[in-house]
């Protein structure tokens, strides 16, 4: 088995995966503990055993190298080429990066789905094999997705004989939005599936520990951009013009406001502003404005009355004021809903990978993720791998900080691997 090492392009050579360095001076492989070692089945314990070491190796190698939504060509080039190396067909997406592979024959299918792409975020975890682009990182633990994925590629292709085919979608993009799954879709990428799974590291998890729920598991997630404008004048005479730093307070505190009595409570709709400009000088009324924000509810129906209900709302808002707006709404990704039946087969995956205590329940989060698309088409399943180790500090994803306990990454593939065994079953 062999990986690209971790150089800059021009001066990449291929090295077998145990000797694999991250960088040029060598980082060597910690010690990875297999949580489910024993479990089965024996072919399975087998692949682990031989390429725990590689599988850790893959992983810091990805990290050390991220690449931005869209621009995943060498992780999808690394990946496509171990799959090669087994004897695999990977089929890569039209737009160059993220990539489709079956496992398998038979007419029945099921998919298995991991996200390639790094965050625009700098790192400040201090690992010797910390990222090597500046202000690029894996902080929401996609290289760790991208290695668990990939594992389980290679462990699936190592057994004598297999139930039926294991779709793999390694996907670009998920932290763009409309997000890289309308990639997978458009190219075919569920064609014949009959469900998919999916794993997203979780740090409020401890590690062996895996949290699934029946229903929505993460929210849909809009974003909001409004543009203000006005002829401007002097801050002494703001009866004469149309006040633009007034209208943005008001949007800003009354469209959260109204948001919250035009729509049920329960649904867990929220509107948070991140950004607002306006102006430069105390004593000059601007002539234009910006604010942006999110918006995300937990229930898909509301979803789908969100855009002209923020619209109205805005116009009445600003009416009084006189200002001029332009308001684009930006419609992003569904809730991640997941069906029953398939939550009982990624509870008994998780069940027979790991055992009873693995099983965890877990909270409807606000955040968004393109998963939900694929849920659109086919039903399925999305869970969160525990990746806290129980000691240090606790450290949120999309932070420069984020890190895991690399143990996760041999759960993760136990997991992906016994809940498409289920599935087939």
């Amino acid at each position: 088995m062999t990986v690209l090492d971790s150089r800059p392009s021009g001066s990449s050579t291929v090295q077998t995966s145990t000797e694999m360095l991250v960088d040029p001076t060598g980082v060597s492989m910690s010690p990875v503990d297999d949580l489910g070692e024993g479990r089965g089945p024996a072919w399975l314990d087998d692949w682990l055993k031989a390429h725990a070491a590689d599988v850790v190796a893959w992983r810091r190698h990805i990290h050390a190298n991220p690449e931005l939504s869209r621009r995943e060509y060498n992780t999808t080039e690394l990946v496509a080429k171990l799959l090669r190396e087994v004897g695999l067909k990977p089929r890569i997406l039209p737009g160059g990066t993220g990539l489709i592979c079956d496992i398998g024959n038979g007419p029945r299918c099921v998919a298995l789905r991991a996200d390639m792409d790094a965050l625009p975020l700098p790192e400040n975890t201090g690992l010797p094999f910390s990222s090597t682009v500046d202000g690029v990182s894996h902080a929401c633990g996609h290289d760790a997705h991208t290695t668990v994925l990939l594992g389980t590629a290679l462990a699936l292709a190592s057994a004598t004989e297999l139930p039926g085919r294991v779709r793999l979608v390694f996907q670009p993009a998920e932290e763009v939005m409309p997000g890289g799954a309308l990639d997978v879709l458009a190219a075919g990428g569920l064609d014949g599936v009959e469900r998919i799974f999916g794993l997203h590291c979780d740090p409020r998890l401890q590690v062996g520990r895996i949290g699934t729920r029946i229903g929505a598991i993460t929210s849909a997630s809009d974003l909001l951009e409004l543009r203000l404008s006005s002829p401007g004048g002097h801050t002494s005479r703001p009866h004469l013009t149309a006040d633009l730093v007034h209208a943005l307070g008001t949007v800003i505190t009354g469209l959260p406001t109204m948001l919250s009595r035009r729509i049920d409570p329960r649904s867990g709709t929220v509107l948070v502003w991140g950004a607002v400009h306006a102006g430069e000088a105390p004593n000059a009324v601007p002539q234009d404005g910006l604010v942006r924000g999110t918006l995300r509810t937990g229930d898909r129906d509301i979803w789908a009355e969100l855009e002209p209900l923020v619209k109205d709302l805005v116009t009445g808002l600003l009416a009084p004021t006189g200002v001029g707006f332009d308001l684009h709404h930006r419609r992003g990704v569904p809730p991640v809903v997941n069906e029953r039946e398939s939550t009982q087969i990624l509870r008994a995956g998780i069940e027979a990978a790991l055992g009873d205590d693995a099983l965890a329940g877990t909270e409807q989060s606000s955040g968004g993720e393109d998963f939900g698309w694929y849920l659109e088409h086919v039903p399925g399943s999305f869970a969160r791998l525990g990746v806290w180790d129980g000691q240090e500090k606790q450290r949120d994803l999309h932070q420069p900080t984020f890190d895991l306990d690399e143990r996760a990454l041999l759960v993760g593939v136990r997991v992906m691997v016994h809940t498409a065994l289920a599935a087939l079953a």
